[in-house]
């Protein structure tokens, strides 16, 4: 989620570099009951002064044999936020929601996205939620550096367990991670052809992505404008706002065109009256601030593996900051490199009520991906999906590599949203099944 809140520095020392990376997180006691602990969690070690925190679930309805089981990596956004978020709001196997009583409560999650597969949340890049960076150096700025600590991260998480490393992996994110989530597969595609420690990627996934900026900045106006959020005059004064900020990327004056870019989607929260852009539907913004009182309980923090001294965030501005001038530059190079080696497929999807980075901001950028199968793809049908029960999941075009979906019924936190549509999709697309494997438009899940 683009959307960082309230500074917290991590003014921390490594005096005792004690990572939890070897052993499962230790006993917990109420709120966190024992059938909710991660298989593995705690501290990669990324520099001497810098840490990646993880929490890593195992499949627990595994169809193939572990060491043949699919992991999947979860990045997000922000910049600067936590994978917590995707973890206990989105996607993991217990959920953070709000109960009667106004508290935090805690309970299993049907849709999870370990049911088949593995499931590793990476608090990328260092500096962000529990993860620890031990000065201002170690947080980095560009997409080159958060792929460097990327690597770093999965090498050492697969030292864990030798038969991590065979498994088919697949790199997802949404938001932020619209950047984090393509330069990292590209980066780790280029490590492989040298490297001798080759990392398994299949496929990345990129959820209501911030992929291609200084396009995806100009679909604004048009979005609100055609949903009736807008009218004309408004809809002049936004592509205006938005045309600054597009014409500063192309000088590459970076700091002021995300500026200009801020100022766009502010005149258009404001103009709209919305509760969030996330999701125009919503008339309170996503329950993501439940996070922060959960993983400030004790036993909470100790359950997974979190260092005592650290308050977790929800999305950091020291790493919003470092990374302000990468804002809008783009990774759209990075999808066109996966895309044309041919080897790695992907995934792009979108709730179709995100106001922010939605359908059509992805629709234009795509549009303008250099890459020899795009005329194809433009042309494939694009495909009614339905969920087993008939109700409408979404839409979904394809071609070779790669599939794009529209998810009804969704803002931009897709697996809060539609949690079933979201777990089907994720397991037919990574197993080559259903809509994705050239079948139907019905899913059998």
């Amino acid at each position: 989620m683009e959307n960082p809140s309230p500074l917290h520095v991590f003014l921390v020392f490594f005096f005792t570099l004690s990572y939890q990376t070897a052993a499962a997180p230790p006993a917990s006691s109420p709120p966190f009951p024992d059938d909710a602990l991660p298989t593995l969690s705690g501290y990669l070690p990324i520099s001497a002064t810098s840490a990646m925190y993880f929490t890593y679930y195992e499949a627990h309805q595994a169809t193939s044999p572990l060491s043949l089981t699919p992991l999947l990596v979860w990045l997000q956004g922000g910049p600067g936020c936590s994978s917590m978020i995707g973890n206990f709001f989105e996607l993991g196997p217990w959920l953070v929601t709000n109960s009667s009583s106004g508290h935090p409560s805690f309970s299993p999650n049907p849709f999870s996205w370990n049911r088949l597969f593995g499931l590793l949340f990476l608090d990328n890049p260092v500096g962000v939620g529990f993860s620890v960076a031990g000065n201002v150096e170690d947080v980095p700025s560009n997409q080159t550096a958060v792929s460097e600590q990327l690597w770093i991260a999965l090498q050492r998480f697969f030292s864990l367990n030798p038969s991590f490393r065979a498994r088919p992996l697949y790199l997802t994110g949404e938001s932020y991670a619209g950047k984090y989530v393509p330069s990292a597969g590209y980066y780790i595609s280029q490590k492989n052809a040298k490297a001798g420690r080759r990392i398994n990627l299949a496929g990345v996934a990129i959820g209501n992505g911030l992929t291609h900026p200084a396009t995806q900045v100009k679909t604004h106006a048009d979005s609100a404008f055609f949903t009736g959020l807008i009218n004309e005059l408004q809809r002049t004064h936004l592509e205006k706002l938005q045309e600054e900020a597009a014409r500063l990327a192309a000088t590459k004056d970076w700091g002021r065109a995300t500026d200009a870019r801020n100022r766009a989607l502010e005149y258009l929260n404001n103009s709209t009256g919305l509760a969030t852009l996330f999701d125009l539907r919503r008339k309170k913004p996503y329950e993501t601030e439940l996070l922060a009182k959960f993983l400030a309980a004790a036993p909470v923090k100790a359950a997974l593996g979190a260092k005592e001294g650290i308050e977790w965030e929800e999305c950091s501005r020291l790493v919003a900051k470092a990374l302000h001038e990468d804002v809008m530059k783009s990774a759209k190079p990075a999808v066109e490199g996966l895309l044309r080696g041919g080897e790695v497929k992907m995934l792009l999807y979108q709730g179709m009520f995100d106001l922010r980075d939605g359908v059509l901001s992805t629709e234009r950028w795509l549009k303008e991906t250099r890459w020899e199968g795009l005329e194809r793809f433009s042309a494939a049908e694009r495909k009614v999906w339905r969920l087993a029960s008939g109700d409408l999941a979404g839409y979904v075009q394809a071609y070779g590599k790669l599939s794009h979906v529209v998810v009804a019924g969704a803002g931009h936190l897709v697996p809060a949203d539609q949690g079933w549509a979201a777990q089907v999709m994720i397991e037919d697309w990574v197993m080559d099944r259903g809509v994705f494997g050239g079948g139907g438009g019905v899913s059998l899940a």
